[in-house]
């Protein structure tokens, strides 16, 4: 099997989706039998987990991990390890060891980019990976050459940065967010990954002019809630716990202190219950999306 370990200067890299490098491990009966460095050029959370399937990965070992990017990597048949941290190959011999916990999604930084707790812009690089025709003999692959840029579907529009307005509502007419109301215009690849999947398949044949009005189920949004997601802990383990109440929305730090956002769902004297999963899951969306520029 392959085992690949995100990689910096010989540690495991704590941001899945702004890893630069991979270190691939082939394995045989328990053994490491070799290993190399694998580049990713750029790609980002979701198209990462494509890339490492072309690449016939089999276990991801990583430091953070959002939400998205585990979706994409079990949609992708590729086990996680999350949560590693220190010399990429003691990690991989405490994996093989069965030495090595997965922490789950440990990481927010799959969260979107413009701040108002709604937004669709994903923190991503513009990808490119491997393409999923042909992979063979793909840097990191067993060849030599560069990657071709990879996208998730066909379109006019895609490989291109578009600029966009756009007005999300919920479906009784409540508006949740607006770039209009910022005057701050979305500028992304279309097809990178970097987009909800719905909003993204949207302009991938629009043309600048046009208008127009999209439904998204939550498939095609942020998904269905995940019941690993809600976690209960004793709130002796938590501090800054004084005056919180159920249905307070809270920040969270996780073992390697990086930030997140929860939702207190319960509680009593020893215990709190924290919804992690993103306050859109489950819903259905609704855009308005003006093309404004393609560059």
């Amino acid at each position: 099997m392959k085992i690949a370990v995100t990689y910096d200067n010989g540690n495991v890299f704590q941001h899945f989706g702004r890893t630069e490098n991979f270190k691939v491990y082939e394995v045989e009966d328990g053994r490491v039998l070799s290993s190399e460095v694998m580049n990713s050029n750029g790609v980002g959370h979701e198209a990462l987990a494509w890339l490492l399937k072309d690449c016939d990965i089999d276990v991801l070992i990583c430091g953070g991990m959002g939400q998205g990017a585990q979706d994409a990597l079990a949609e992708a048949g590729i086990e996680v390890c999350a949560g590693a941290e220190g010399n990429t190959d003691e990690a991989v011999a405490a994996y093989l060891a069965g030495e090595l916990v997965n922490t789950g999604v440990n990481c927010d930084h799959h969260d979107h980019e413009h701040g108002h707790g709604h937004g669709h812009d994903h923190d991503h690089a513009e990808a490119e990976g491997c393409s999923p025709q042909d992979c063979a003999g793909c840097s990191g692959c067993g060849g030599g050459h560069q990657f071709e840029p990879f996208y998730f579907f066909e379109g006019t529009n895609v490989g291109r940065r578009v600029k966009v307005h756009y007005k999300g509502t919920f479906d009784d007419g409540t508006q949740f967010d607006a770039s209009y109301d910022r005057g701050m215009p979305l500028e992304f690849v279309c097809g990178a990954g970097d987009m909800i999947r719905g909003f993204d398949k949207a302009v991938a044949e629009m043309a600048v002019g046009d208008i127009i009005d999209v439904h998204l189920e939550p498939e095609e949004a942020y998904g269905m809630p995940n019941p690993n997601m809600v976690i209960t802990v004793p709130k002796a383990s938590i501090q800054g716990l004084e005056g919180i109440e159920t249905g307070d929305k809270v920040m969270l730090q996780d073992e390697l202190g990086r930030p997140f956002d929860a939702l207190v769902t319960a509680q009593d004297e020893e215990s709190i219950t924290f919804d992690c999963n993103h306050e859109m899951a489950g819903k259905a969306l609704n855009f308005t999306i003006e093309m404004l520029e393609i560059m």
